[in-house]
């Protein structure tokens, strides 16, 4: 009776919140940490010019697909290097709450069933909290509007502001940036174009997944049939595939993610094409065309020329726009031309160990593309090289900049922010928490416990125990794991033993190790071991 009292007692104070939650840990000695997101990683609010009110429209369930077309959808502007909504009373903004941290956490609060699929920083923020990173202090986030130009100056200003709030906050501390996907191209550009105020103000910078020279197969496919942002049932709860289409064929940041033409790729990305010609005899047949970046945009024109959208009555032409391709291609500039100034450190992880698109192929021979415009409802196949699901590893290495360090980590695309690895490393590089004693820096490995059992007894006169552990270790230099494992698992035994005498003990100690193949880019590990020892 009494528990049961003291229950009750506890869930009415807990109540009346007079019982608080203990406070988590808090690092003061920790340098401050900004977390820039990529493409779609940003909630966006509308706000309405006549009567002020604000509201949600990336990302929602409840009518998202009415508010998506009504609120986001837009159109380029190329005297201002703008994307400007459709609706001229909508104006969108991104909610500054939490430091900037409610923007690029869980991108639908509302969500709560399946609500991960919509999780972007949430983990990493959890994790770095308990670190003990603090919000406000040591750990803030910059949303954007990822519609525009990776290089729009109205954002770039943002992030300035930014990043002098931020290093005030904390106390005078030069900031570390972790930059996710496109994230890294808007941290490049504003290298690029102010490195005074990035040498100023940051302290490192840690780009992860980022697609330095393009994700081509991804993005081509985008501008001909669009792009889903969750996958599995969700979708039916979101924004269709076409609504989303229309949305990134007006977006700067879309064209300046396309493949670079100029980069020496190991295989070049194509777009290619089954199609239907006539020979000089005038007898049909089946050839297949390929077309290399540059070449690919005139099939981007004829099969978006006739693309239209339906925006409140009025008929909007919506092709493949030229005035953003020009725009993109002095974005790169910038890109390729940006450097790390000499007092910051720049850090790589990007994705490894999935298959990822890299060149496109529509139609086939038994049914081939006879009209362009018709591309939008063949279903692509794709060649896929390594890389994240999104981008290629041979694209997200390329960075061209002097790096600190280079690691690879299997994981998807944004799933990558939540991997174990990752937060070793980062933990690591940014100096946070207990020393890592699974982390080994030189040769750029992590091992990851994943069982340990210990049993100890005594019998006869014996000392016996028995240890079992297990682990994994993840690697950039996979191959040179596989290599020592083998095809098969690799099993070896160990004995050691120490004489006894008058003053100790004797004692022996015997273990197996067995090395599994590299799986999902993992080497696991078991080692299983006994020891006896027997009394003096």
């Amino acid at each position: 009776m009494a528990m049961l009292l003291e229950d009750i007692v506890q869930s009415v104070e807990m109540w009346l919140k007079l019982i608080r939650k203990p406070q988590p840990y808090v690092d003061p000695d920790l340098d401050p940490v900004l977390l820039v997101p990529g493409i779609a990683g940003s909630i966006l609010n509308a706000v309405d010019g006549q009567n002020g009110q604000e509201e949600r429209i990336w990302v929602r369930i409840l009518g998202a697909d009415y508010k998506f077309r009504t609120k986001l959808w837009s159109r380029f502007d190329p005297s201002t290097g703008r994307t400007v909504s459709l609706d001229p009373s909508t104006s969108i903004t991104v909610p500054e709450e939490r430091y900037g941290l409610h923007a690029i956490d869980v991108l639908d609060p509302d969500m709560i069933i399946g609500r991960e699929c919509v999780y972007y920083f949430h983990d990493m923020i959890l994790e770095m909290i308990k670190w003990g990173f603090q919000e406000g202090k040591t750990l803030f986030g910059f949303g954007y509007d990822f519609r525009q130009s990776n290089r729009l100056q109205e954002t770039l200003d943002r992030l300035a502001a930014k990043l002098e709030s931020v290093y005030k906050a904390s106390g005078g501390k030069k900031i570390n940036i972790i930059s996710h996907s496109m994230g890294g191209l808007l941290i490049k550009c504003f290298m690029g174009l102010h490195s005074d105020i990035f040498e100023k103000y940051v302290k490192n910078w840690i780009a992860i997944a980022t697609p330095f020279r393009g994700a081509p197969g991804y993005i081509a496919s985008t501008f001909l049939n669009g792009m889903s942002f969750v996958d599995g049932w969700e979708q039916n709860f979101f924004i269709s595939k076409w609504s989303m289409h229309q949305l990134l064929i007006e977006c700067p940041s879309i064209y300046e993610l396309m493949a670079c033409p100029h980069f020496h790729w190991q295989h070049i990305p194509l777009l290619e094409i089954w199609r239907e010609k006539q020979d000089c005899d005038g007898d049909p047949r089946i050839i297949l065309e390929s077309y290399r970046p540059g070449e690919s945009i005139d099939i981007f024109k004829e099969a978006l020329s006739g693309n239209l959208v339906d925006y409140d009555g009025e008929i909007i032409p919506l092709p493949f726009n030229l005035e953003i391709l020009k725009w993109a291609k002095e974005t790169q500039k910038v890109l390729s031309h940006a450097k790390v100034p000499s007092g910051v450190k720049f850090y790589n992880i990007y994705g490894i160990n999935l298959e990822t698109p890299h060149s496109i192929c529509y139609g086939s021979e038994e049914t081939p593309v006879t009209d362009l415009q018709d591309l939008r409802f063949f279903q692509p196949t794709y060649v896929c090289v390594d890389g994240d699901g999104t981008v290629p590893t041979e694209s997200a290495k390329a960075d061209g900049l002097h790096a600190e360090a280079r690691v690879g980590v299997p994981g998807e695309h944004r799933g990558i922010l939540c991997e174990p690895h990752v937060f070793r490393i980062l933990k690591h590089w940014l100096k946070a928490g207990d020393p890592d004693p699974f982390y080994n820096p030189i040769n750029d490995y992590v091992i990851l416990p994943t069982a340990f059992e210990m049993e100890s007894h005594q019998e006869k006169g014996l000392q016996v125990t028995s240890f079992k552990e297990e682990w994994e270790i993840v690697s950039e230099d996979q191959d040179n794991l596989d290599d020592v494992a083998g095809r098969k698992p690799f099993v070896s035994s160990i004995s050691v033993s120490q004489g006894g005498n008058q003053q100790s003990a004797r004692s022996e100690a015997h273990a197996t190790v067995i090395v599994h193949p590299q799986n999902e880019g993992k080497q696991h590990i078991e080692l299983n071991a006994i020891s006896v020892s027997v009394d003096a």
